[in-house]
């Protein structure tokens, strides 16, 4: 069954959810790691466990447009069910988000819609909130508004830093991502359109780990009945 669910996943640098995803990934294959940096550590990951890697290097070529097409096409040479950002650094370009909607998965260290783009642990501190997180979602031609996949939350101690806050969400981020990606490979979650959709047991899982999705997560996410 694997074999039947190639991903391809992009990353930046040493792509710690990528590592997550290797040990915790199930019904889903790994078939190629491509990255903007040919120094990424997650590229030596990789080959260490027998994945195809692909690096393309800013200075061999005359624009960044043409330096992300190459990779757009070497991602599109795969002919993957799923295109798996883990921390992939790079501004996707529409018209490689409209010919793949619902098929790019990316993971956010903030509970959107709060917080969206960079540097969220300082935000989520100054904002005084209460709780912080993560959240999956599919990627859309916006800055992290595409829909919404599952949340996972943990409540912010007195006094945290935000290296510390930071961590924790790390940590949380590795139990989520492979949970989300495991459950698209089998079909317990879907989309269409902007809705998500999940079965009974991807819905009673996610209680069991505590994750939030649908609406619980966000208004931005519909929760139907599946099968």
């Amino acid at each position: 069954m694997q074999n039947n669910f190639p991903i391809v996943v992009l990353l930046s640098g040493r792509g710690s959810n990528f590592q997550a995803l290797t040990q915790r990934l199930s019904d889903a294959h790994i078939c190629a790691v491509i990255s903007d940096k040919p120094e990424a550590p997650g590229l030596e990951f990789a080959r260490d466990h027998g994945i195809k890697t692909f690096a393309f290097d800013r200075q061999d070529f005359p624009t960044k447009i043409a330096q992300k097409e190459a990779i757009y096409s070497a991602v599109d040479s795969f002919k993957s069910k799923l295109i798996v950002l883990a921390g992939f650094m790079q501004i996707i370009e529409a018209p490689f988000v409209e010919r793949n909607l619902g098929r790019i998965l990316n993971i956010h260290p903030s509970l959107l819609p709060r917080h969206p783009g960079l540097h969220t642990h300082e935000r989520a501190l100054e904002a005084k909130d209460e709780e912080h997180g993560c959240t999956v979602h599919f990627v859309d031609a916006g800055v992290d508004t595409g829909p919404v996949v599952a949340q996972a939350a943990t409540k912010i101690a007195p006094g945290e830093s935000a290296e510390a806050l930071a961590g924790r969400v790390l940590a949380l981020e590795h139990d989520i991502y492979p949970w989300a990606v495991s459950n698209i490979a089998r079909g317990e979650i879907s989309i269409l359109g902007r809705e998500v959709s999940y079965s009974v047991r991807c819905r009673a899982e996610a209680d069991g780990h505590g994750f939030r999705i649908g609406r619980e997560a966000c208004p931005q996410a519909a929760e139907t009945n599946g099968a």
